[in-house]
């Protein structure tokens, strides 16, 4: 399963780790995913997903179904 937000898309990063001699070493930033079981009042159930602290703070905000609703997703799309 890749380290991939479900919602926002959100990946992996690539870049170099510059140390204090200016070597170059490569390095991955991977965002920062949890697994959360999310209450969803208009379907009366709980949902699995997997998904960055970003996105969970939006779904504070919004609310899942309003977020999948402008973002033109579906809950079968994102669910785990």
């Amino acid at each position: 399963m890749p380290r991939k937000c479900k919602l926002t898309g959100k990946g992996p990063l690539t870049g170099n780790h510059v140390s204090h001699s200016k070597r170059h070493v490569k390095r991955v930033q991977r965002p920062n995913l949890k697994k959360k079981r999310i209450f969803v009042p208009e379907l009366g159930r709980f949902v699995r997903l997997k998904l960055s602290t970003r996105a969970l703070r939006t779904l504070n905000k919004k609310g899942l179904m309003t977020y999948l609703k402008d973002e033109g997703l579906s809950l079968r799309e994102v669910t785990i």
